[in-house]
């Protein structure tokens, strides 16, 4: 079996195993309980949260645990604009965004009367101009995506964060296929809450991270006062301390890493010679997500017969999973009647793929498509 959906999810890391494991058998107390065995969970809690506030360039205080990058995102959008909604009800996003971005969105819309812009790549690009000629005075949010989870474009985060700065409006980025891969420090970018999730990046499923400038946002999970009063239910200490010894890892391996993977892009490319395929990406982009069309081929077959010889690709975001859907990311940037729509795959790689299994691809690709 070959695994090539990385962006979907990713195998758990050495590290986040054997710090989960070691967590669940010496350290199971309740981390809000004051007898010993909770002051233990609670002293890991607190370190845990110290640990990855250090990798990320910021403040214990900022980070909020969550239960992965939809939570972290819906917590941002709805939790900020519904409690800054007495200054204004614009909402600025892109027409690439995951789901978990726009629902929220489109939530507030429908139930709020919000206003949304929405913004559409030229030339397959998000600017940071496109987002200052779209500001309002009423504008008090700005949500974009650091990485798109279906061609691996970069969005101009810097830039835009730049923008914003003589604007008093919330910068949110969903930095889920980010973060791990890259390193961010959210208050040197200018980003006031930064979405992200552990499965991403080999951490555990189930557990996430919010990064928030400010504790100026409305909590719709009631019931305890863990994470500051901003998300009651007790914390999931095993899989935290897997997402932070998974994230450790990564940038602790991120140059190589990012090496590694670019090589592995590079080498399964030009074993496709020979083969009819268009890419579809953005100036600048990262290696771990590669979007290949091939006219006249259906992806929804291609993924069928790859599944069929033990390799597992798709088509784009695996949250709307169970059935193969027209990308709305594609179809934003090449328009709906696009063939690209129906031709494209997502290859997604991570440091644990090896060079054989992308010269396998290639050659079941070939075999398949008659290059």
């Amino acid at each position: 079996m070959i695994y090539l959906d990385n962006a979907a999810t990713t195998p758990m890391s050495s590290a986040a195993i054997s710090a989960m494991t070691q967590v669940m058998q010496e350290t199971y107390g309740n981390p809000s309980s004051i007898h010993g065995h909770g002051r233990q969970a609670g002293k890991c809690l607190r370190e845990a949260r110290q640990e990855l506030a250090g990798l990320l360039g910021t403040k214990p205080q900022h980070i909020f645990f969550t239960s992965g990058g939809t939570e972290s995102n819906n917590t941002a959008i709805i939790g900020y604009c519904l409690r800054h909604q007495n200054r204004g009800k614009h909402i600025i996003t892109t027409a690439i965004e995951h789901h978990a971005v726009l629902e929220p969105i489109e939530y507030l819309v429908e139930n709020f009367g919000f206003e949304v812009t929405i913004l559409k790549p030229e030339n397959q690009e998000i600017t940071a101009d496109q987002v200052k000629h779209a500001l309002r005075e009423d504008t008090i949010l700005v949500s974009t995506m650091y990485v798109n989870n279906e061609t691996g474009t970069l969005l101009p985060i810097a830039e835009i964060g730049e923008v914003l700065r003589e604007h008093p409006t919330a910068y949110h980025v969903d930095a889920v296929q980010a973060v791990g891969k890259l390193e961010i420090l959210p208050e040197e970018l200018g980003i006031d809450f930064l979405s992200a999730s552990a499965h991403k990046f080999h951490g555990p499923k189930g557990i996430g991270f919010l990064y928030a400038a400010s504790t100026d946002f409305d909590s719709y999970l009631h019931g305890g006062d863990q994470e500051q009063k901003k998300r009651a239910g007790t914390e999931n200490l095993p899989a935290i301390i897997g997402m932070v010894a998974a994230l450790k890892d990564d940038l602790e391996h991120l140059e190589s890493n990012f090496e590694k993977v670019q090589k592995l892009q590079k080498m399964f490319l030009a074993e496709m010679g020979g083969v009819n395929y268009y890419l579809n990406q953005g100036k600048k982009n990262l290696p771990y997500v590669l979007n290949i069309g091939f006219p006249g081929q259906r992806n929804d077959l291609l993924l069928l017969r790859l599944d069929l010889e033990g390799i597992s690709i798709s088509t784009g975001s695996a949250c709307t999973a169970g059935i193969v859907q027209v990308s709305h990311v594609l179809q934003a940037c090449y328009g709906e009647d696009s063939p690209r729509l129906h031709e494209s795959v997502r290859v997604s790689i991570s440091p644990q793929n090896t060079e054989q299994e992308m010269i396998t691809l290639a050659k079941t690709l070939k075999e398949i498509i008659g290059g």
